[in-house]
């Protein structure tokens, strides 16, 4: 069984941006160009076999820059042990290449990540919007993304707010 943030550094050390280590979960910063050869070399090297991809998460981090991470979840089911790979992207034009080759489980989660936060992943093979409608302007789970409300009701307001509600005709 190999430590994977060795194995993983002497294979690429260009593509290796920062290792860390929190509560027993090791994570792996990545270079978003390297991202499918580094998963494909998680899965196929003996003593790595990350052979399964439980998860793949969006996350905002605006204001700052970077402004976007894709963390990649991998699982070794031989060894039991998880590792997270994570990249960062820019806030303007974030891109990066899909996994889908490597780990076909990515397809819907990728899809989703794009469709709410706006990543484009580069060779996927159906990139479209999964949960918004199609001609949905914007990514809702950008932070900076326009806040949608509608004023709670109380007893007090109870006449204000109701003549504003679409109540069926009869």
């Amino acid at each position: 069984m190999l430590d994977p943030v060795e194995a993983l550094t002497s294979a690429f050390p260009q593509a290796m941006e920062d290792t860390y280590e929190f509560r027993g979960e090791i994570t792996v910063i990545v270079a978003a160009e390297n991202i499918v050869e580094v998963c494909r070399h998680c899965r196929d090297t003996k003593g790595l076999e990350y052979n399964f991809l439980s998860d793949v998460a969006g996350v905002d981090y605006y204001p700052q820059e970077p402004r976007f991470a894709v963390s990649y979840h991998l699982y070794s089911m031989v060894h039991n042990r998880s590792l997270r790979l994570k990249v960062f992207l820019p806030g303007d034009e974030p891109e990066l290449p899909s996994v889908t080759e490597v780990f076909p489980a990515a397809n819907w989660s990728e899809r989703e990540i794009y469709d709410l936060f706006g990543v484009v992943f580069t060779g996927h093979p159906d990139l479209r919007r999964i949960l918004m409608p199609d001609g949905w302007d914007g990514h809702p789970l950008r932070k900076d993304y326009p806040l949608g409300y509608e004023t709670v009701l109380f007893s007090f307001n109870f006449d204000e707010i109701d003549k504003h509600k679409p109540y069926a005709r009869e």
